[in-house]
């Protein structure tokens, strides 16, 4: 998508609804699925990636390239928009209180019981973690972003990253065990 990706972004900036439309195909499945681990219910997951989407539409014209993947600007904006959505309910909601249904694994995925069992608790335990730490180990782990992109959308060093990123797997370990 790379090499694709520079000139649909062009046409996108330019107002070819048509070039964002190929943008969106490709990567609204990532963004959703990376504000699902964060807000952790489908209705809300779906809402907020369509606002995602409508505010990259709306602001596209003044996107710039920086050397990193349009997608680094997408998650930026996602992970801007999931704080919005916190702020704006202010309330938490227990993790026991959380369906399973939102951690639901596509009937696509064949995933074996015990695989499944241990998903859903590693799932439940990234999210005990704080909200720098989830980004980190989500946009690692499960978007398969590099430290040079995740530090780009988090505006954080390389280092501090990596940094993020120890602190969080011991977390995590600690959380799970």
């Amino acid at each position: 998508m790379l090499d694709a990706e520079k000139s649909l972004v062009k046409g996108a900036v330019g107002g070819e609804a048509s070039a964002f439309g190929l943008l969106y195909d490709y990567y609204q499945p990532k963004i959703y699925r990376f504000v699902l681990m964060k807000v952790g219910r489908r209705e809300e997951a779906e809402d907020l990636t369509h606002q995602v989407f409508l505010n990259a539409w709306q602001n596209i014209k003044n996107y710039e390239s920086r050397g990193f993947p349009f997608s680094s600007w997408l998650y930026r904006i996602a992970r801007n928009q999931v704080i919005d959505y916190y702020r704006a309910i202010r309330d938490e909601v227990p993790i026991e209180e959380v369906s399973p249904e939102s951690f639901a694994v596509p009937a696509s995925v064949h995933i074996d019981f015990d695989k499944g069992v241990e998903l859903r608790k590693i799932r439940s335990a990234i999210q005990l973690l704080d909200p720098v730490y989830q980004d980190v180990v989500i946009m690692r782990f499960v978007e398969d972003l590099s430290i040079k992109e995740t530090a780009a959308i988090l505006d954080k060093s390389e280092g501090s990253i990596k940094v993020i990123q120890h602190r969080a797997i011991k977390k995590l370990k600690t959380l799970i065990s």
